[in-house]
């Protein structure tokens, strides 16, 4: 496993934009959606540059707050992104939605985490069709450093949240298949500031 640089001068921003800050003594990347994209589950997110994978293992530590202007829909949605093809056209994506995940409302509670495969497989469209599997609960808040691992394998993939001996989230099959390839990175969407420290790879091929 390799540590991957994760700077501003590392990253390229699709609707978002990223910053190097220092939270509590360290230098972190904040990330936050830059362009108004009235549609959930769409490309904002920030590429790591010259890395790609296929299969694989990927680490991050990520922190989320809600911006000040944020919407009352806002979950303070945060994540990655995987396999985004060279335009950004195609990509895997998971992330957590923290203001859900100790929600005494169960319905609330039961959305603390999602897969998505842009584009066109959001979370509306799995509820809509009444496609279960791609969503989970995850003990998570604001304003916490979250650990999250993703193990990928061809069209297979498992979510780690914090350490946990089993995955949050097991995702069989993704919906581009086991052929794609490409980069990685993290995932914001509207009304989250981000954190992003400590990024991990596996590259298997």
């Amino acid at each position: 496993m390799k540590t991957v640089n994760i700077d501003e001068t590392n990253v390229t921003c699709s609707h978002t934009r990223a910053e190097n800050v220092i939270l509590d003594g360290e230098k972190v990347l904040r990330v936050e959606k830059h362009e108004k994209l009235d549609i959930f589950d769409e490309n904002t997110y920030v590429l790591v540059n010259d890395e790609k994978m296929h299969n694989g293992t990927i680490e991050v530590k990520m922190l989320s707050r809600l911006l000040p202007d944020a919407p009352d829909f806002a979950r303070g949605f945060i994540g990655i992104v995987y396999r985004v093809n060279e335009n950004g056209s195609e990509f895997e994506s998971y992330y957590v939605r923290p203001t859900n995940g100790r929600h005494p409302d169960p319905v609330r509670n039961s959305h603390g985490s999602q897969y998505f495969s842009y584009p066109g497989y959001t979370f509306a469209y799995f509820r809509e069709h009444n496609i279960s599997g791609y969503e989970a609960p995850a003990d998570i808040g604001l304003n916490e450093w979250i650990q999250l691992k993703a193990v990928i394998r061809d069209e297979y993939a498992e979510f780690y949240v914090n350490d946990m001996e089993t995955p949050i989230l097991k995702v069989d099959p993704m919906k581009h298949g086991k052929g794609i390839s490409g980069g990685f990175g993290f995932y914001v969407d509207t009304g989250t500031e981000a954190f992003y420290k400590d990024l991990k790879v596996t590259v298997e091929d």
